[in-house]
């Protein structure tokens, strides 16, 4: 028995924001943001739209690509770290909006890696219980605490969220293995200071602009462009694959240099990974699924095709998982 992709549906909001925009609002120019990150415009939410907006769209997407009532739902999971309220669970909101109210609904935190961390304990519960259908949702809302005068971060991120429907099957099509991780001494290094029981909201703490995030550039990239390839490598051994055999990668969207020193350690071809950060910047946990709906829609996923997903995010948080896939 495994668990298997039945429906996938993604989401991106319609305002774009482009590097010639951001020349506009910070000391930071086209041609250094494409050096250093590979990005070119992101799409970000307006002003008055959450988090959930994109969850629920993405959510009723890949529903519908399952042919599956909300009512059959067991479970939903969000990844996410930017939800609409530090509580409820914008999972409970999801469930609200679809009616799915024979759905346990809980959010999972991790950072950029939360597609994967949720996609994972979907998986387990969907085969060590009687459930038939789990609904994951990765998605973020970054530009919503994103410091607009902060051009080293400013320019990274996206939001964007996707979604798919995990449902058992007996064939040889599904999730083959999978691998998480953490490693909590860099947690400073990927944050957002206050906001939490540490430094409650206070206007001092909104003066110092703490309730942005703040991220350690250069030691996020050291750990990215080791614990990708690490993670990659134990996924295939235990999985008894090697790169060649991999058909699509679909590495975290944070930066052209991270996926471009991977792909040269793998020695896997460009053309076998899937690179839409130059559109959607950084979409934080929102990243894999949208990328994956995106292949998707592109006709890049044949059935039998193997499927490698990386990520690693605040935490420091890391994963994976490998896939046959089954949709026609």
């Amino acid at each position: 028995m495994k668990a298997t992709i039945s429906g996938l549906g993604y989401y991106l909001p319609e305002k774009v924001l482009t590097n010639q925009d951001l020349e506009k609002m910070v000391d930071t120019n086209d041609a250094w943001i494409v050096d250093r990150s590979g990005i070119r415009e992101r799409h970000i939410l307006a002003e008055d739209e959450p988090c959930s907006l994109m969850v629920v769209e993405a959510a009723r997407r890949a529903l519908q690509d399952a042919a599956l009532d909300p009512l059959q739902l067991d479970m939903i999971i969000v990844g996410t770290v930017t939800g609409d309220m530090l509580f409820p669970a914008t999972a409970c909101l999801l469930q609200a909006e679809l009616g799915a109210v024979n759905a346990a609904a809980l959010d999972l935190g991790a950072g950029c890696t939360g597609f994967i961390y949720a996609l994972v304990a979907a998986e387990k519960f969907l085969l060590a219980s009687d459930m038939r259908h789990v609904l994951v949702v990765g998605a973020d809302a970054v530009s919503k605490v994103i410091d607009y005068t902060d051009r080293s971060t400013c320019v990274l991120f996206g939001d964007g969220a996707g979604a798919v429907v995990l449902a058992k099957t007996e064939d040889q099509n599904g999730i083959l293995e999978t691998y998480l991780g953490a490693d909590g001494r860099g947690a400073k290094d990927l944050c957002m200071p206050a906001g939490g029981s540490a430094i409650p909201a206070t206007r001092e703490s909104v003066e110092k602009r703490l309730h942005y995030l703040r991220m350690n550039g250069t030691e996020i990239f050291k750990f990215a462009t080791k614990i990708i390839v690490e993670v990659s490598d134990r996924l295939l051994k235990q999985a008894g694959l090697s790169y060649q055999d991999v058909d699509l990668f679909i590495p975290h969207q944070a930066n052209l240099r991270i996926i471009q020193f991977a792909a040269k350690r793998m020695k896997m071809p460009m053309e076998k990974i899937l690179v839409n950060l130059d559109r959607c910047g950084n979409t934080s946990a929102g990243s894999i699924p949208v990328a994956l709906g995106e292949a998707y829609e592109q006709g890049r996923l044949h059935k039998g095709d193997i499927i490698l997903m990386v990520a690693f995010g605040a935490g420091l948080t890391y994963g994976g998982a490998i896939l046959r896939w089954g949709k026609d």
